[in-house]
């Protein structure tokens, strides 16, 4: 089965609660999980769902909708997410809508992880990740990152047919 082909439990809403909480190291046993994720994944992961559009964000950068509600993007460098060393914004910042607050923060707890938030996000659905930091997670994480993003924002007629088209299968 394709990473993407996972379906999330329809009455978990997220896979995280205790499998992602779990996850200690991201990258030190890539060889029983699946080739480390890039980039380019994000696009093409987000790209298979269904109805999803990508509209331009304020300055190109994609944004990822479904049914009009962004569930992926690039974001802008902003004040809020800078290096503590230089005080430099990060420029590679990638934000995911997540289900709930418990699934953000099970996947933000652990600090060896690549996904994380800031105070401008504090009370809002979302995980960020820093594309610099991205083969951290195997492709197959990362597809779990988008799906559940899409989950997130999706109706929930299309989340219904969508989860019974994957039971076909």
């Amino acid at each position: 089965m394709d990473a993407v082909d996972q379906v999330l439990p329809s009455d978990q809403g997220s896979a995280y609660g205790a499998a992602w909480s779990g996850r200690t190291a991201y990258a030190s046993d890539m060889s029983v999980r699946s080739a480390r994720a890039r980039v380019e994944d994000v696009r093409e992961l987000a790209m298979v769902m269904p109805h999803v559009t990508v509209e331009p964000g304020s300055s190109g950068n994609p944004v990822y909708q479904v049914g009009g509600k962004s569930f992926v993007f690039f974001r802008n460098p902003r004040a809020d997410a800078t290096d503590p060393e230089t005080g430099e914004r990060y420029a590679d910042v990638i934000v995911f809508w997540v289900g709930s607050q418990s699934d953000k923060q099970a996947m933000v707890q652990d600090r060896a992880s690549p996904l994380f938030t800031t105070a401008h996000f504090d009370g809002h659905p979302s995980v960020l990740l820093r594309s610099s930091r991205i083969g951290e997670l195997a492709r197959d994480e990362l597809a779990e990152v988008v799906q559940d993003a899409w989950f997130a924002q999706v109706s929930e007629r299309r989340r219904t047919t969508w989860l019974a088209a994957q039971a076909v299968r």
